[in-house]
């Protein structure tokens, strides 16, 4: 193979490669695509999953909330033995007879006794409202999950492509640069190049090789976590795209987006509204609190075998608090410093949002301009690799030249590959940033969770401790 053929067979191989990461990844009847991908993730990531069991245990928290309107139902049941002796001086009866007598009872009563609040200071009212505030924070922020779970899983996706299109193009620098030193060797051993020029072309050879080895390491990595993320080892991955429609033309849109739909801001605004509650739950406290009690009670054996009582009693109690120590004041004051924490630091979400948006907004800029970057340097290194190849055949250059001319043309073709894969990955970071990266949204064929459903089945449950789903 002489020079001009390997650097053809070289420029070809790169070209096929750099432009299937993008164009064409592998056959794209069976292919995995990105979306694809991104709906396993969706069904079968622990992390996701684990979350929306968090979701649903929130759920009841309303439930528990709700039982102080609710009466309170309690059943007593007591049974004993006793055993009673008279004394002996005790008067003798009619017949003369008297002294020491004995007698053995079993006293029993049954009884129920139902209470109900009618007054407490608007406590359950507020403790009600502030578990459904606590509840939509649950949901943001399994959003929330949802959104860095997909964006990892894409992120991962990506990985794999480049990593596999990296350590292609480092193997076929081996083969390459294999070939070059053979081809110095030749000319050699006729007197051509110097020993030099052949310790050049072996030192390069053994740091593709290098290369290579650390372009298989990283490939094994990205595919790990490929596993963990979408939860199946990767298979002919089809190229990813990036989320164009999904951005919008100018990032004030993004920002403004980012703030009004962002589940981390939401979800800060969702507990801000259940801190403020919390201020008024402690102030019930201080309010009097007015109940109603009923109870019935069926007795047995009372005082003599045989007998039996039926008791029952309605009346109503009112508790008025004077002083309780101080402790519930000290709540109130401790429940309004939580409330000023929670909106400083829902004030900080916003702000983290926002630099988010500007960050990523900047990353997928720089990711379009280092691909035309990246294109513009393959193109001049393809042709300086060429030339030098020519002019070393008449000997105006160096092995070395043609070496480093070598290694020019890969690393452009090297920052190709992650431009490409920035570039799909910054789209997806904006719209994650934005808040809109959820299964909806992408289109993925998925069933869509709705945490509303179990939220319906539970909040006005009275009985039952068997979960919606049988458990």
């Amino acid at each position: 193979m002489n020079g001009k053929q390997s650097s053809n067979k070289y420029r070809m191989l790169l070209g096929v490669m750099a432009s299937a990461f993008v164009l064409m990844g592998a056959n794209g009847v069976s292919a995995e695509t990105l979306e694809s991908a991104l709906a396993r993730a969706y069904g079968n990531n622990p992390n996701l999953n684990a979350q929306r069991a968090g979701v649903r245990a929130a759920d009841e928290d309303v439930a528990q909330a709700k039982s102080g309107y609710r009466p309170r139902v309690t059943g007593t049941a007591e049974i004993s033995r006793t055993y009673s002796q008279y004394d002996p001086r005790t008067p003798r009866n009619i017949f003369g007879t008297g002294g020491e007598q004995t007698e053995w009872l079993t006293p029993r009563n049954f009884g129920v006794e139902i209470t109900q609040p009618i007054f407490d200071g608007f406590r359950t009212d507020n403790q009600v409202r502030r578990a459904e505030s606590g509840v939509l924070r649950s949901r943001e922020d399994l959003n929330t999950v949802e959104q860095d779970m997909l964006f990892s899983a894409a992120s991962a996706y990506m990985n794999v492509l480049r990593d596999t299109a990296i350590l292609d193009l480092q193997r076929n620098n081996v083969e390459v640069i294999d070939e070059q030193l053979r081809q110095t060797r030749d000319r050699f051993n006729v007197g051509e190049v110097t020993r030099t020029d052949v310790a050049q072309a072996e030192s390069r050879l053994a740091a593709a090789r290098s290369q290579a080895s650390a372009a298989e390491a990283n490939l094994r990595t990205s595919i790990a976590q490929y596993r963990q993320f979408v939860g199946v080892e990767p298979r002919q991955l089809a190229p990813g795209r990036p989320l164009d429609r999904l951005t919008p033309r100018t990032v004030d849109a993004a920002i403004k987006i980012a703030l009004g739909e962002h589940p981390a801001i939401k979800a800060a605004q969702h507990a801000v509204d259940a801190a403020e509650l919390a201020v008024k739950v402690a102030q019930g406290a201080l309010a009097p609190q007015l109940g109603v009690t009923a109870s019935v009670n069926q007795a047995y054996d009372v005082q003599t075998s045989g007998d039996e009582r039926l008791a029952a009693a309605v009346g109503a109690r009112l508790t008025v608090p004077i002083y309780e120590g101080g402790q519930v004041y000290a709540e109130v004051r401790q429940a309004k410093e939580q409330a000023g924490q929670a909106q400083l630091q829902a004030d900080w979400v916003r702000d983290q949002v926002r630099a988010a948006v500007l960050s990523s907004w900047g990353e997928l800029e720089a990711a379009r301009a280092q691909i035309q970057a990246a294109q513009a340097q393959i193109d001049a290194a393809e042709t300086a690799l060429s030339g030098v190849r020519e002019e070393a055949r008449v000997g105006q250059r160096t092995t070395l030249d043609v070496l480093n001319a070598q290694q020019e043309l890969l690393t452009a073709r090297v920052n190709l590959i992650q431009a490409q894969r920035d570039r799909v990955v910054a789209s997806y970071s904006l719209v994650q940033s934005m808040g809109r990266l959820n299964s909806r949204a992408l289109g993925l064929a998925v069933n869509h969770y709705s945490p509303k459903i179990h939220y319906d089945q539970v909040k006005d449950l009275w009985i039952g401790t068997a979960t919606p789903d049988g458990r």
